[in-house]
């Protein structure tokens, strides 16, 4: 069995989403609470933030109740997958290409942000891909 069929098996799909979701919430609340602060730290607009936050919460609601899903409809599993890649996306353009100029601790958060976004996306994109074959692993849930 290869590391491809495991890690796109439903059980880890859920727990990839769970993990989405629960890092969502987050980062959606520090956006929220720390705003000013952060808006300092990271050189990026307290409004951005703030907007940002309340963006992940309807993110967070829609991963989080895929993440309860015996099978996760592929509809809206697709739109995380392109909701993560876009975000991803996001986080470059604010490092490198946005009339922002973020601190250095900006520009780490950003990058990591990017990085561990794209990977959630390409796990979700692999179980995807999996619902839609129709397999299912022996040992999934």
């Amino acid at each position: 069995m290869s590391i491809t069929s495991q890690l796109s098996s439903p059980t880890v799909l859920r727990r990839v989403l769970a993990f989405d979701a629960l890092s969502g919430a987050g980062t959606g609340v520090l956006h929220l609470l720390l705003a000013s602060t952060l808006s300092t730290w990271l050189g990026l607009p307290e409004a951005l933030l703030q907007a940002s936050g309340v963006a992940i919460f309807a993110f967070v609601a829609l991963a989080g109740w895929l993440a309860l899903q015996a099978s996760p409809p592929r509809g809206p599993l697709m739109a995380i997958v392109l909701l993560n890649f876009a975000w991803a996306l996001g986080c470059l353009w604010l490092a490198f290409g946005a009339a922002f100029n973020p601190t250095p601790l900006g520009l780490a958060y950003l990058l990591v942000q990017a990085a561990v976004v794209f990977v959630l996306a390409e796990l979700q994109w692999m179980g995807w891909r999996q619902l839609a074959t129709g397999e299912r692993m022996p040992f999934a849930a």
